[in-house]
């Protein structure tokens, strides 16, 4: 669906990595890998981290997040935002989604703030989700984090690339990580960035990234740390997928128009969030379908795909519906749960040539020519 896109110019700047000497953690990449993301995201300090999932962990950690303490999230997100709440000992407060993109419901956010506030709860955290590519509303939302005086954090590991009244994803939030895993807009294999304008959470994050070592020449700890900085020779790649990353962008974004012109005369079906696309960074292109209208449902569409070994998957399962998060709280209004039934995200990948979107179009105008 969404496949690593990696050529020429990753391999000359890793072996440059390799040659240099610099195989070990960290090095000249690393820094240089930092300073273009922070430009980019127009943040002050860049910390890369080996996934965006200890983003998150340190985000959290940062903020002072504790064992017992609530953090209202989206319920319309990957696992890995609620994981990093429970890493903390927290508990996740999950809050539905807008029906256009997907992203925190404000108003419900609201709503929980209020109920929270009435009962003497203080959340430690708010950790909206940027959804498929698409950025969430977060002058709503740091207008009510300011308002109950609670730090905000962005999980933008999706959204990068994405852009929301100007201002780009990961520029949102006292804190915000970014994901370069394997499927993600551009990769670094594994990998992930945490991004902010503050020099003291900054050096925190690299202090507990790394092991949480003092400062002297033997090895001192005062406290737990984590194995969590990027490798030298991933930056490297990360640096030429960023070089890429406006072409990236902008193939995505013509196999989306393919989508749009394939769909557009099928009543039922609609191009999920397809009218913010001015902003958005095209990671994935989801359908929606409404087997009412169409006469088919959204698994029908994937079991054909299926047989010519072209893969499609459902949107999220909501995090409140998952057994694992069961008995944490949630505010839901039906959306999320709705857009998980009823829609299915289509191969998306930069790395797809024009001979795999002609076999994916002509299976899907054989499905649709079939009803």
């Amino acid at each position: 669906m969404s496949a690593p896109d990696v050529g020429e110019l990753e391999e000359r700047y890793v072996l440059d990595a390799m040659r240099s000497g610099w195989i070990a953690p960290l090095g000249p990449d690393v820094n240089a890998f930092e300073e273009s993301l922070a430009a980019l995201t127009e943040r002050s300090y860049a910390v890369a981290l080996s996934s965006g999932t200890a983003a998150l962990h340190l985000a959290l950690l940062a903020h002072g997040v504790k064992p017992g303490d609530i953090v209202l999230t989206s319920t319309m997100t990957f696992a890995a935002t609620a994981n990093a709440i429970r890493y903390v000992g927290a508990h996740p407060y999950f809050i539905d989604s807008i029906e256009s993109t997907g992203n925190m419901d404000s108003a419900l956010l609201e709503e929980a703030l209020t109920d929270l506030e009435a009962s003497g709860q203080r959340p430690a955290a708010l950790l909206p989700v940027d959804l498929l590519g698409k950025v969430a509303d977060y002058p709503a939302i740091a207008a009510l984090a300011e308002r109950f005086d609670i730090p905000l954090i962005s999980d933008a590991a999706e959204s990068l690339g994405a852009s929301h009244l100007g201002r780009p994803a990961g520029s949102f939030g006292a804190i915000a990580a970014i994901s370069f895993n394997g499927n993600k807009i551009m990769t670094t294999s594994g990998g992930g960035m945490l991004l902010t304008d503050s020099a003291d959470i900054a050096d925190r994050a690299r202090y507990l990234a790394t092991q949480a070592r003092q400062p002297v020449p033997h090895y001192e700890h005062t406290e737990i740390g984590y194995n969590y900085r990027l490798s030298n020779i991933l930056a490297a790649l990360g640096r030429a997928q960023l070089v890429r990353l406006p072409t990236m962008i902008a193939r995505r974004r013509q196999i989306r128009e393919m989508y749009r012109a394939l769909f557009a005369d099928v009543a039922g079906v609609e191009i999920f969030g397809g009218t913010t696309d001015s902003e958005d960074n095209f990671w994935l292109t989801s359908i929606l379908v409404n087997p009412g209208v169409t006469g088919w449902p959204a698994g029908e569409l994937s079991a054909a795909l299926a047989t010519d070994n072209i893969e499609s998957r459902p949107l999220w399962k909501p995090m409140h519906l998952q057994p694992v998060f069961a008995q944490d709280r949630s505010l839901v209004n039906g959306v999320s749960q709705r857009l998980f039934e009823t829609g299915i995200t289509l191969p998306s990948g930069s790395v797809l040539s024009d001979a795999d979107v002609e076999r994916i179009s002509t299976r899907i105008r054989g499905f649709l020519g079939s009803k």
